[in-house]
C-alpha cells in the first residue's frame, strides 16, 4: 500500500478544516443572532451556497488534471464531495428542523408544490447515494464501471442544485449563473477529453 506524502496530508487537513469554517461562522452567528433579520433564511442561502462552492470544487478534480495533468487534485475529490454532502445534509436540516419545525405535512406539500424544494430535494437525493458508495470498498463491491456509472450523478444533482439556487433568489441571478457558468465549462472539459480518449488511434507504419 502506497504511504500518503506528510505534505499531502497535511494539505488535505487544512482544506478539509477551511471547509469546516463557513458552517462554523454561520452556526456561531445564528446563535449570536447576528445574521440579519430572517436568520433562518441566511442560515439556508449560506449553507446552499457552500453545498454549490464545495461541489464544483469536486467536480473540478478531474479537469484540473485533464488541462494540468496535475494529479494531486484527484485525491482531494473524495473529501471535497464528502464535504459537500455534509453541507447539503446541513441545509436540509436547517430547512426540515428549524424552519418548519419537522411538520412533515407542509415539507411534503413544499416539495410537491414549490419548484425550487422540489428541484432542490431532488439534487439532496442524488447525493446520498454517491455518498454511501464513496468507500474503496464500495468501489470494489460495485464494480468500478458501475460505480463510475453511478457517480455521474453528481453532474445532474449539481444542475438541479443551480437551478434551485437560481429559482430560490428570483431576481438577483449572479451567483447562480457564476455557478451555472463553472458547471459548463467542467462538462465541457470532461466530454472533450473523454471524446479524444475515444477517437481511434492511427496505425504505426
Amino acid at each position: 500500500m502506497s504511504r500518503v506524502p506528510l505534505r499531502l496530508r497535511f494539505l488535505k487537513l487544512a482544506i478539509g478544516v477551511a471547509a469546516l469554517c463557513p458552517a462554523a461562522l454561520a452556526g456561531w452567528r445564528f446563535y449570536a443572532g447576528a445574521l440579519g433579520p430572517n436568520p433562518i433564511a441566511e442560515a439556508l442561502n449560506r449553507l446552499g451556497f457552500w453545498t454549490l462552492t464545495l461541489l464544483m470544487a469536486t467536480l473540478a478534480c478531474t479537469p484540473i488534471k485533464v488541462v494540468t495533468g496535475w494529479a494531486f487534485p484527484l485525491r482531494l475529490r473524495r473529501m471535497l464531495g464528502l464535504e459537500a454532502f455534509l453541507y447539503a445534509c446541513l441545509h436540509f436540516v436547517v430547512y426540515f428542523a428549524v424552519d418548519q419545525f419537522f411538520d412533515f405535512g407542509e415539507i411534503w406539500k413544499d416539495i410537491l408544490k414549490r419548484k425550487f424544494i422540489t428541484v432542490g430535494f431532488a439534487a439532496f437525493v442524488m447525493l446520498i447515494p454517491l455518498a454511501v458508495t464513496s468507500t474503496n470498498g464500495m468501489v470494489k463491491r460495485l464494480g468500478f464501471p458501475r460505480w463510475k456509472r453511478l457517480h455521474r450523478l453528481v453532474y445532474l444533482s449539481a444542475a438541479c442544485g443551480v437551478i434551485h439556487f437560481a429559482w430560490r433568489v428570483k431576481s438577483d441571478l449572479r451567483q447562480p449563473l457564476l455557478f451555472a457558468f463553472v458547471l459548463a465549462v467542467l462538462l465541457i472539459v470532461r466530454v472533450v477529453a473523454q471524446a479524444r480518449r475515444a477517437r481511434p488511434r492511427p496505425r504505426a507504419g
